[in-house]
């Protein structure tokens, strides 16, 4: 099996310690020392811990953009979009802390809208884009800007996750889920053809 460059595995290093703690705990020594390298040796690959957390991000970006790419491709457009918000579901309540890191948190050179947010520059975004396009293509949502009502719905359901989240839900996650789908129906009618 060949060996994993160093570069990946710091990154994989930093991405435990964010999922497992967040992000106030990643240290360029503590993951030095995950990863298996010198404390001195991580600079090689990455000049401070913003360029190492920007890595982090990039990284799990594509996985998630990859993993949400085409969740369902055929169908109904609101089966196609409940599939790209179980994704989206399962990725943010099974990983709180990786979830406020690339949703929420603050930190140097974080994705701004509206460029960073355009293709390619936020692959999980860049999902809900095209399926709102095709939405609009479809006839079920009117013509619009489709950047501006996939902010719209993200924003939305980052709202209600966050209020999840910090326990201001009086629900369990199978209800959630469905208060979810429920107040994404509504933000649909105010977008439909």
């Amino acid at each position: 099996m060949p060996e994993i460059p160093t570069a990946e595995r710091l990154v994989a290093a930093a991405r435990e310690i964010v999922a497992a703690e967040g992000a106030a705990a990643v240290t360029m020594r503590r993951v030095a020392e995950a990863a298996g390298v010198t404390a001195m040796a991580i600079y090689r690959h990455y000049a401070n811990r913003e360029v190492l957390l920007r890595a982090v991000a990039d990284a799990t970006g594509r996985e998630l953009g990859a993993a949400w790419k085409d969740p369902m491709s055929e169908g109904e457009w609101t089966d196609r979009y409940d599939a790209l918000l179980d994704g989206f579901l399962d990725f943010a309540l099974g990983q709180p802390h990786l979830y406020r890191f690339l949703m929420t948190d603050s930190w140097a050179r974080a994705r701004l809208y509206p460029d960073g947010f355009r293709e390619p520059g936020s692959p999980p975004f860049t999902a809900l884009v095209r399926l709102i396009e095709d939405g609009m293509r479809e006839g079920v949502l009117r013509a619009d800007d489709p950047l501006e009502a996939a902010l719209t719905v993200s924003s939305q359901m980052q709202g209600m996750v966050l209020h999840y989240l910090a326990g201001r839900m009086g629900t369990t996650e199978p209800e959630f889920r469905e208060l979810c789908r429920r107040t994404s129906r509504r933000v649909f009618c105010g977008l439909k053809a």
